[in-house]
Parts: C-alpha cells; structure tokens; sequence
C-alpha cells in the first residue's frame, strides 16, 4: 500500500492531525518536542461520495472504500541530517514513505509552545526543507565518488548515473527539491534508486486555530504558505483545523456533520487532505459493482485496463481480454446496466484502453495453464 508520511517541526500539530485523519488515539500528542518518537501507521479510507450512489444501483450488501496509509513522524529540528534531535529516526522514517503531507503552523497562541520561538510557517518550511536537501548531498556526494570510479571504467550504467549526480548536485545546492528536475524515463530509474527525500511528491497542511477554519483562506500565514510552496515546491496547501478534527474523532458520521455545519464548514479539512495525498501520490480510482459489493479499486493514473485488473487478481491481468466499462456519473444517472446498454453508455475496452477516474468496470478474462 502506498503511504504518505507526516511531517514538520516539532509541536506543530502533526500527532493530532495523524490522530484525527485515522479516526484513532494511537499517536501521544503534547505540549511539548519530540512527544513522537517511533511512527505511528494508520490505514485511511477515501472519501468518496460516489460510492453509496453506486451502491444503491444494485443494492450492493458491501461498501468497499479506496485506502491510502498514512505514517506520523517523529518531529525534525534544525540539524538534523547531521542526527540533531531525532534526526536520524525522521530521515530513516521519511526514507520509508510515498510521499510527504508537511503540517505548518499557521496560528497564533502563547499556550502552545513553538520550537523556534514565533510563528513563521515559510521559515519552518525552509528548515525542513533544507534538512532533507542536506541529506540527499550527501547521498549523492557518497553516490559520486562510486559512479566516477565505474564510469573511469567504461561503466555505461555508471557512465550515466555520474551524469545524472553531477546534474543534482548543484541543483541542490541551490536550494531546490530534486522532484523538480526533468528526467527521461532511462534516468528516472536511476533516481528512484537513489532514495532521495527530495524527490518525493509533497503536499502542505496549514493548521489553523478552530475559529479561523472558514475563513482559512484569508489567514495571512495560509497565503504566505501557498505562494511560497507554489513558487518553491510547484506543489498545493490545504486549510485544516487538527484542534476540530480532534473533536470529531469520537462523533458518528452524522453528529459530525453537524457539528461541521454550526461551525459553518461544509466538509471536514481532514477529507480535502485525504484526496489531496489520493492525487499526490498520482492515484486514482475505479469500481466495481454487484449484489455482493461495490467497490474502490486504487491504480496509477495512467494505467491500461490489464493494470487495473491485476490489483484485483494477477490473473485478471494475465487472461485479460476487455472489460466492460461505463462511467460512474452515466451509471447513477440512468439508475442501472440494463438502461446504460440501451443508451449506448457501456462500451467494451480492449487492452490499450487506459482507464479513467470514475470508471466502473466488469473484466473478461480466459486464464490457460
């Protein structure tokens, strides 16, 4: 399964968020540092509200969500990739996970102790990111000396990766992430087996005081963050509330709907975060539908019906012959199979097909020993 791995400076609300998205306790959250020591895992369903609609089209006894895990890390301080603090733990932890959620704080409040002192969110983001950039040069500067020893050789494979450190090294140097460099598919290999941390795609959480969630886009640290994280990290912020999300955490489905509307918030932050690391991590869904269950299937954007079989059953993938295939909105629209064939809203997709968000499809395969 794929995760995202949450992370920040110490005391920003990273325990309470990780708490609130998995509906659970297991993370300690307190008033002061490295409250986290060892990761706490939790597997996250995805919101998704057009699964109960399709559902309801067959009567399906089952509702199966799509679910990505997510991992609370341990908070990071400056120095830390030369092991200050709990350095070591957090970059080995990060070193572990998909992607990263990176919690900033964006309120005031002299009760909750800061690590540095003041509120800075571009500032905590700038430490964090520097620690992780300070531990991929070193990993490309160990890397180096081993591929130009190889390439010294007539290594063609360390020929290129000698290439490929010589192009990072600099780049890093200057500050920048190495996700946004441009690779051919021959070196994106090669980078994603040099493990960097700045290569994983991130995204930001700005936690915000409870009475500020609504209007959470005006909040002047928020728009800081998004213009920083836009112009640095090509990458999205979302708005969440980890001292509201606490609350929710005992209510049911209905009470916290409810407790979300007097507030004058339509969804939970937590939901938005929780699609917004879904698309981070390049996901996407398909479903399947029947008496017994209605289903989300998690796959890469991009994949072709024999790909999106196979997270079902590898032989679905290997006996592959076509699917039957229609898209979710006309299925809920017409209310059922039967009236989707008569309006020519079911098709048969072949091999090359590559399937879409929302697509609800039934596979035909013929698997031979």
């Amino acid at each position: 399964m794929l995760s995202a791995g949450i992370v920040g400076l110490p005391n920003v609300g990273k325990s309470t968020l990780f708490n609130a998205v998995t509906r659970t306790r297991k993370a300690q959250a307190a008033n002061y540092p490295f409250c986290t020591i060892d990761p706490n895992v939790g597997v996250v369903t995805v919101p998704d509200s057009r699964l109960s609609k399709l559902a309801a089209i067959e009567s399906s006894q089952k509702i199966i969500p799509a679910a990505i895990e997510f991992v609370d890390i341990a908070g990071l301080v400056k120095g830390a990739s030369q092991g200050e603090g709990l350095g070591n733990q957090f970059l080995a932890a990060i070193r572990e996970v998909t992607a990263i959620v990176q919690v900033v704080r964006c309120f005031e409040d002299s009760n909750v102790h800061h690590v540095a002192g003041s509120v800075d969110p571009v500032r905590d983001i700038e430490v964090v990111t520097t620690e992780l950039i300070l531990s991929d040069l070193n990993t490309v500067q160990k890397r180096t000396d081993r591929a130009a020893k190889g390439a010294r050789g007539n290594d063609k494979a360390a020929a290129l990766e000698l290439a490929i450190l010589q192009k990072l090294e600099p780049h890093l140097n200057a500050g920048k992430p190495a996700l946004l460099l441009d690779w051919t598919d021959e070196e994106k290999t090669i980078v994603k087996g040099l493990c960097l941390l700045t290569s994983k795609p991130t995204l930001f959480a700005c936690n915000v005081k409870e009475s500020e969630l609504v209007q959470g886009d005006k909040n002047p640290y928020v728009q800081k963050v998004r213009e920083y994280v836009k112009a640095h990290h090509d990458t999205e912020a979302v708005v969440i509330s980890a001292q509201i999300e606490a609350e929710l955490i005992d209510l049911s489905p209905e009470e916290s709907t409810e407790f979300l509307k007097d507030l004058g918030v339509e969804e939970s932050g937590v939901s938005a975060l929780i699609r917004a690391a879904y698309k981070l991590l390049g996901l996407q869904t398909y479903f399947t539908l029947g008496p017994k269950e209605c289903r989300a299937w998690t796959i890469h954007v991009g994949d072709k019906g024999p790909a999106a079989a196979g997270v079902i059953h590898t032989d679905f993938e290997r006996g592959y012959i076509a699917a039957e295939t229609t898209y979710c909105d006309d299925l809920i629209a017409l209310g059922s199979f039967a009236k989707a064939r008569e309006a020519g809203k079911l098709r048969l997709e072949g091999k090359e097909y590559v399937v879409k968000d929302g697509d609800v499809m039934e596979f035909r395969f013929n698997v031979t020993k």
